[in-house]
């Protein structure tokens, strides 16, 4: 009995799919869930497992082929085992790692100077001795390297819907800052018994999703986005948490933001950081988003311009927090600040809205208690 080898559903958005190599040979003898091929879309890398034991008795399409959902790749032979019980094809998400050069320096000789040279020239001069010229030590010969690699689909997609956003949408960035004291002495005295409550850290990532929520819903043109000559306005929000990887960068989304506490807030950036650093999305976490949010601040990034995640009309920056001396009632405090940036496409977002809509995230961050009472 043959199986077939088919290439898994890569979700809505995703109509074809790269085979980036074969795992098994022909003629290889397989047991059921062994990895035979991965396989890399846009947005994330699978391995394509068996889906019963026997022998791959035909490959149809070779590494770097350009695949399709449910395109049949391979044969394999069922064995009597793997015949009884085929299951259905299924994929499994990879992490890939880059390989990284690393050169070693060489050690310099170290000069004399100073006292030690002056000592050296004196008994020279007592010995009549004369003293060479000093010899400028030649530069250690280092073996200069290059390494030349393909950009991953996923790079390759990265690359070209920023580009398409910044020659698509009229992109302009305002910009305001944050005192975090507030939310950082709220920290301070619930941490321990937040996390003791609801098994999971208190971060600032969920206070931002809950400022921006509300400024959503205060303004939801920000919210929403522009297809052909309409503009699509969404009482829902979807927020995208843009992730860091060694692949590159994704933005899985919380569904629903609007209807979530802090605590499954923080569940669900923690569950998603955890899928996206171990390889383990699926097509579906990184689908839709009405609206997005990039933490610049946890590499020191003190200020920049983010660029939309198309067909989103808007994106906010975070940033480090910094020491700052600021006025407050006529007084020079030091607080911990924050420098805040909405990035929207100026299309369908006026700069009132724009500008009103940081400022909401401001006050809510500035003054939580507003948000409890419902203020």
């Amino acid at each position: 009995m043959n199986i077939e080898i088919k290439v898994p559903s890569l979700g809505e958005s995703e109509s074809e799919a790269t085979l980036v190599a074969w795992q098994k040979q022909l003629g290889d003898s397989v047991v059921e869930d062994d990895v035979l091929a991965e396989i890399e879309s846009d947005k994330i890398t699978m391995e394509v497992t068996a889906t019963a034991s026997g022998t791959l008795t035909e490959v149809r399409k070779k590494d770097g082929d350009t695949v399709e959902p449910g395109e049949i790749i391979g044969l394999i032979k069922a064995d009597a085992t793997g015949a009884s019980s085929p299951k259905k094809p299924e994929a499994k998400a990879r992490k890939v790692v880059a390989p990284v050069v690393v050169e070693d320096e060489p050690e310099k000789p170290k000069a004399k100077h100073g006292v030690e040279a002056a000592l050296a020239a004196k008994r020279a001069k007592a010995q009549e001795t004369p003293i060479a010229a000093p010899v400028a030590a030649a530069a250690p010969s280092v073996e200069r390297r290059e390494e030349r690699m393909p950009m991953s689909a996923l790079r390759k997609t990265i690359a070209r819907r920023l580009k398409e956003a910044q020659n698509t949408a009229a992109i302009l960035t305002t910009f305001n800052e944050v005192n975090m004291q507030p939310v950082m002495d709220l920290r301070s005295r619930y941490r321990d018994a937040f996390k003791e409550r609801h098994g999971v850290g208190l971060g600032f990532m969920s206070f931002f999703v809950k400022a921006c929520v509300e400024g959503l819903r205060r303004f939801p043109v920000v919210n929403s986005c522009l297809e052909g000559e309409e503009i699509i306005y969404r009482n829902y929000q979807d927020i995208g948490i843009a992730v860091s990887t060694e692949r590159g960068l994704v933005v899985p989304v919380l569904r629903d933001a609007g209807l979530l506490s802090l605590a499954d807030i923080e569940r669900g950036i923690v569950a998603f950081a955890d899928k996206a650093r171990s390889g383990a999305l699926q097509p579906g976490d990184l689908r839709g988003g009405t609206f997005s949010i990039t933490n610049g601040g946890v590499f020191g990034s003190l200020l920049s311009t983010p660029i939309l995640n198309p067909p989103q009309s808007a994106i906010l920056g975070m940033h480090t927090i910094q020491q700052r001396p600021v006025a407050e009632n006529g007084q020079v405090v030091v607080r911990p600040m924050m420098y805040i940036a909405l990035s929207y496409d100026h299309r369908i977002v006026d700069g009132r809205d724009a500008v009103q809509f940081l400022t909401t995230v401001k006050e809510v961050m500035e003054y939580p208690g507003r948000s409890l009472l419902d203020l």
